[in-house]
């Protein structure tokens, strides 16, 4: 078995690794409102969750194709192979420390910022596709500012349609509301999320020659989405006590209001083929929320300290890659 091969499977097994991790670590996130609330028990939602979301990957691939091409140029990437390998390594590290931590980080920050930092590492800043990068990085900052907009929005018309009905009543009919809100969650995530792996592994495919084109095979979607589905179905339980508790206390009229904003806000980015932390997009939805309900409500440290997260990810990631890519560089 030549040298190029072995690689390419290690990247196809790191890629499926990352996929895996990123499904406890991140899709904890579409739940934690629901399983917070009681509507529905931790068992049950992560089944909902791991089907809805390999249901989502098999859906799109634009996020996948703009993973694939813009950031770097897989058909003229130098030394490509070790790139794509160095960036897997500094993301799965940097996913497991924060998760270990409990600290709903960004997978996707992670991941771009890795390829981004490995590339540099190997060829220098002019290996970045600076329209395609400053895209992504735009679509990272912008969709959480959203979501806590839309999250404040659509929490105040809650407020004002539901303000004379019993409280009982309302969480009672929310809480029901909120199995299908989680469930749409879940979906998106799946429609974005999993596809950052399946670009990952059509980069090192076109790297060394096995593919010409950057549509994405369709083994590697089937085998992206189940491996985001088995990591489901592991569950990310400190994700969701952070997720679902240390930001606000949850109620099932907040949940539903945070699970449609966060909905949206995704699935407008993949259907604009747009790659976007689901970390940052609903846990911005839910301090909107919040903020709607009663600014004092929300426990703001828990916020600075994802904030302060989500802002180190992306250098740290690019970092532990390009330390990741001289490192293999001696082996390979």
């Amino acid at each position: 078995m030549d040298g190029v091969l072995i690689l390419t499977i290690l990247i196809v097994i790191g890629a499926l690794t990352f996929d895996f991790i990123n499904g406890f670590h991140d899709t904890a996130n579409a739940i934690a409102t629901a399983v917070s609330t009681k509507a529905l028990k931790p068992r049950h939602a992560i089944i909902l969750a791991a089907t809805m979301n390999f249901v989502g990957a098999l859906t799109f691939t634009g996020v996948a194709k703009t993973i694939t091409k813009d950031i770097v140029d897989p058909f003229t990437l130098h030394n490509g192979t070790v790139v794509i390998l160095a960036a897997l390594i500094a993301a799965i590290s940097w996913n497991l420390i924060t998760w270990y931590y409990g600290i709903p980080s960004s997978s996707s920050h992670a991941i771009i910022g890795s390829i981004a930092g490995a590339a540099i590492a190997a060829a220098g800043f002019s290996s970045l596709n600076y329209a395609g990068f400053l895209k992504i990085v735009q679509a990272l900052i912008f969709s959480p500012i959203i979501a806590f907009v839309v999250g404040y929005i659509i929490y105040s018309i809650f407020k004002i349609l539901f303000k004379n009905n019993s409280l009982t009543k309302t969480n009672r009919n929310f809480r029901f509301i909120q199995i299908l809100t989680a469930a749409l969650q879940s979906y998106t995530h799946g429609t974005n999320d999993a596809q950052k792996a399946m670009g990952i592994i059509t980069m090192a495919l076109i790297a060394n020659n096995y593919v010409t084109t950057t549509d994405i095979p369709f083994w590697v979607q089937v085998s992206c989405a189940t491996a985001m589905g088995l990591g489901t179905s592991v569950g990310g339980w400190r994700i969701i006590k952070t997720v679902g508790g240390k930001i606000m206390k949850i109620r099932p009229v907040n949940g539903v209001a945070a699970d449609l904003t966060g909905a949206a806000i995704i699935f407008g980015a993949t259907f604009i083929h747009l790659p976007v932390s689901t970390t940052h997009v609903i846990s911005s939805s839910i301090l909107g929320v919040g903020s709607a309900h009663r600014v004092k409500g929300v426990k703001w440290g828990t916020a600075q300290r994802m904030i302060m997260t989500w802002v180190i990810t992306l250098p740290i990631s690019a970092l532990l890659a390009g330390i990741s890519y001289y490192i293999l560089d001696l082996f390979f």
